[in-house]
This record gives C-alpha cells, structure tokens and sequence, in this order.
C-alpha cells in the first residue's frame, strides 16, 4: 500500500526547491498549495511521472479547476487590475500533495 510519505517524498524529489529572497528553503508538506510552491511548467512533468509510478490515471484530473487563469485570455492576465488577478486566482481549487496521496492509495483520482 502507497504511504503519505512515498508520495511526498515522490514530489520532494521531482519539483525544484523553492527559496524566499533571504534564502531560506521552502520545504513542500502535505498541505502545500502547488500550485504556489512549484513552477507551472515543472508541475505536469511530475503529474505525469506521479501517474506512471503509483498507476493513477492522470487523465481524470481537470488541470483547469486548479489552474483558472489558463483559460483566461492572455490580456486580461497582463492588463487588468490586481483585483481582477485576484478573483481569478481566487476561483481555483486548491492542489496538494495529499491529493495525489489519496488517489494513490485508491488507486484512481478521486476529486473534481
């Protein structure tokens, strides 16, 4: 049975290490939202070996609940307000590695 640590320690291993600007290291746990914590183009590479390693299918998860502003139109990313920015992020669920946890011991994705 796939434990909490195997896939976390899965994650550790696969996206880079955040630092803050004083260089302090940014240590991915359980509850870290992704989404936040790895760069957009790192995190699906990982999504994919995570799926190959612990036989989830990783074409049920809808990257779009979790990534909103995808879908929204380049200039109104860049060009609108904060506020506007904020409400889009505002909008998405949150993606964490106790997710891919749970899945991997039911051995299927179990959310959106």
């Amino acid at each position: 049975m796939v434990t909490d640590e195997e896939v976390l320690a899965f994650f550790r291993h696969e996206l880079s290490l955040p630092v803050t600007w004083r260089g302090e290291k940014i240590h991915l746990e359980m509850d870290t939202l992704l989404q936040d914590y790895s760069s957009g183009d790192e995190l699906p590479y990982a999504v994919e070996d995570y799926g190959d390693k612990f036989g989830v299918d990783i074409s049920k998860i809808d990257m779009h609940y979790y990534f909103p502003w995808e879908n929204t139109p380049f200039s109104k990313r860049m060009f609108k307000s904060r506020k506007c920015r904020d409400e889009i992020i505002a909008t998405r669920k949150p993606l964490t590695v106790r997710m891919f946890a749970e899945s991997a011991k039911a051995g299927h994705w179990l959310y959106d």
